[in-house]
C-alpha cells in the first residue's frame, strides 16, 4: 500500500521559515516527477512545486523565489524549503506524483499556519 507521509509543518510568523518532508513508502519515488500541491480552507488544492527526476523545478508564481523543492531518492523522500513565508501561505500541504495517472491516494498532509 502506497502511503505518504509529510511532516514539518507548524505555526510560524510572516517571513520565518520553515521545511517541510514527505517520506514515500509502498512504491518507488526516483523515476518521476514529484510534486508538492497545498490546500487552503475553503479553496481547492492547487500546485505549489515540481521536482522532475534530473532534479529540474517549477514553481507556481505565488512562491517563486521563496519556496525550494529537492528529493533525496535513496529516502524515497521530497522535502519543500519555505522561506519569506506569508499569511496566504497557510494551509495543509501534501506530496504526490505529478502525473495524475500515476497519483496515489492522498495522505493527512502537514498544516502550515503563518501569522501576521
Amino acid at each position: 500500500q502506497v502511503q505518504p507521509v509529510e511532516s514539518g509543518g507548524g505555526l510560524v510568523q510572516a517571513g520565518g521559515s520553515l521545511r517541510l518532508s514527505c517520506a514515500v513508502s509502498g512504491i518507488g519515488i526516483s523515476t518521476s516527477a514529484m510534486g508538492w500541491y497545498r490546500q487552503a480552507p475553503g479553496k481547492q488544492r492547487e500546485w505549489v512545486a515540481t521536482i522532475h527526476t534530473r532534479t529540474a523545478t517549477a514553481y507556481a508564481d505565488s512562491v517563486k523565489g521563496r519556496f525550494t523543492i529537492s528529493r533525496d531518492n535513496a529516502k524515497n523522500t521530497v522535502y519543500l524549503e519555505m522561506d519569506s513565508l506569508k499569511p496566504e501561505d497557510t494551509a495543509v500541504y501534501y506530496c504526490n506524483f505529478v502525473l495524475t495517472y500515476l497519483q496515489f491516494p492522498w495522505g493527512q498532509g502537514t498544516q502550515v499556519t503563518v501569522s501576521s
